[in-house]
């Protein structure tokens, strides 16, 4: 997996983050540098988590499968994917932000929206040991990306709103199947 790749997943990765980051800026009303890092550090370290425990589950079973991982990978992709679409969608009919209404940023609040925010990194690190990918290069990326991408969404949620959350949502899902559609083209030798 090239650099560009990386950084197209990281960024497709960090959507669901940054949405969270969005409403939390919503419902915070006035932020500071502290909010901004608080988020960036709690997201971007779950998000360069996740993969890193997804690579090592992965390895146990990577050579069980070789043949069929572009077609794990396509399918994993293509399923967080497809979710993050679907999620935008429904939020857009909502138009509410249910999933952090609560302007707290204890640990426990950002502990739980943490962790929900990257369970689809955990199935992208599950991917990695079958790509053969410089994993500790690929989580520190990812988990940058995502410190950003927080960070830019408590900024953003504290003057736009959920104006642009379902976006972001639904841009992010149709990176990850993009990018699982490639692996499998790939994988198949078309591509």
């Amino acid at each position: 997996m090239g650099i560009a790749e990386l950084f197209v997943l990281a960024v497709g990765l960090s959507m669901d983050a940054f949405a969270v980051s969005v409403c939390k800026g919503l419902s915070l009303g006035k932020i500071n540098k502290k909010h901004m890092f608080t988020a960036g550090v709690w997201f971007g370290g779950f998000q360069a988590l996740m993969p890193l425990i997804g690579y090592f589950l992965g390895n146990v079973f990577a050579d069980k499968i070789t043949r069929y991982d572009h077609w794990i990978a396509f399918i994993l992709l293509g399923l967080i994917g497809a979710n993050m679409i679907k999620e935008a969608l429904e939020s857009k009919k909502e138009g509410v932000c249910p999933d952090c209404a609560d302007a707290s940023m204890s640990a426990s609040s950002m502990f739980l929206l943490a962790v929900a925010t990257s369970i689809d990194a955990l199935a992208v690190g599950v991917t990695f040991a079958f790509l053969d990918v410089a994993i500790v290069s690929a989580v520190s990326f990812i988990g940058i990306i995502t410190f950003v991408c927080s960070a830019a969404g408590i900024k953003i949620g504290s003057i736009f709103g959920t104006k642009y959350k379902a976006k972001a949502e639904l841009f992010g899902g149709m990176i990850l199947v993009l990018i699982g559609l490639k692996i499998l083209l790939e994988g198949v030798g078309i591509f």
